[in-house]
């Protein structure tokens, strides 16, 4: 019976099926498969021969990772800016959809919308780039402050490590609020106008209706990103973005796990030590997703599972 209903909810959403069969044979082939490989952790790898020749070593890479003299240093920033950017990066986009949809002009309104996802589509290379040259002594936004009397003289920004997070998370916002705005904007897309103009009716405000209606309807969209956000809070120190803005001197802020799987991997060979690290890092990531879940149907009834 329930065989038989799940060949029928099958055919009947074959069109969608099918759409979705190209991003599986992606996932299994650049996700799953490569996990085999995750073998070499757990061994003394080395790249002239094969994996399987490797002797075992056991947990000797994670203890050496665990032990690391700048381990604590490396979690602190990398939960750090990870969590910087949930509760800073995570509401702006919603915020932003929420406003773009009060917009009734349509023209500015896609104006709007374009321009503010087409950072996006700069590499990290580049507007890294573009940021150096901004914080820089010469740059911009010394030039703007010290014209507005808010600094004496030209401050390095990206040289001081206070400062540091704080330019991850502006610049990332700046570069992905309106893309990751686009998945807002379509679930607002679908609230059925006469919610609205029943609640004109009644009285209701802009901000009353935006909050009852638009918010409470996308709102099982915002969980379900929600916890894969939680889930991404170790990759929320993007590593892109910290190759191209760490330097020697704010090394002390910058340095996050990824930096240092890399290092290790492509930098020194040393491909056991960066699996073990990557290892322990898909692990927490997968902890905190579930708990996430957990916590985010209890309080909201929405879940991924």
């Amino acid at each position: 019976m329930i065989k038989n209903k799940f060949l029928k909810k099958l055919m009947k959403q074959r069109q969608r099926q099918l759409m979705v069969i190209p991003g599986m044979i992606w996932l299994i082939i650049f996700c799953y498969i490569p996990m085999v490989w995750l073998i070499i952790a757990f061994k003394d790898y080395d790249i002239t021969k094969s994996a399987m020749e490797a002797p075992w070593v056991g947990l000797k890479h994670f203890k050496e990772f665990l032990g690391n003299d700048r381990f604590y240093l490396m979690l602190r920033n990398t939960v750090g800016i990870g969590f910087y950017k949930l509760i800073v990066a995570f509401p702006i986009p919603i915020i932003f959809a929420l406003f773009l949809n009060e917009i009734r002009h349509v023209k500015f309104k896609k104006m709007v919308q374009t321009v503010s996802y087409l950072p996006h589509f700069i590499a990290w290379p580049i507007l890294g780039g573009i940021i150096l040259s901004w914080l820089g002594r010469t740059g911009i936004v010394n030039n703007i402050l010290m014209t507005l009397g808010l600094q004496d003289g030209p401050i390095y920004y990206i040289a001081k490590p206070e400062y540091f997070w704080r330019i991850a998370v502006i610049s990332d916002v700046w570069k992905e609020m309106g893309w990751n705005a686009i998945i807002y904007i379509a679930a607002i897309s679908g609230v059925n106008p006469s919610l609205y103009e029943a609640a004109e009716i009644d009285g209701a405000g802009r901000f009353q209706k935006m909050w009852h209606i638009t918010v409470q309807v996308i709102r099982p969209t915002i969980a379900i990103l929600f916890i894969l956000a939680v889930g991404n809070l170790l990759n929320g120190s993007n590593f892109e973005q910290i190759f191209v803005l760490r330097n020697n001197m704010n090394l002390d802020a910058s340095e996050i796990i990824d930096l240092y799987i890399y290092n290790m991997g492509i930098g020194a060979g040393r491909f056991s030590l960066a699996s073990a690290a990557s290892l322990v890092k898909a692990v927490v990531s997968l902890i905190l997703v579930l708990t996430a879940n957990v916590i985010t149907k209890k309080l909201t009834e929405e879940s991924l599972l």
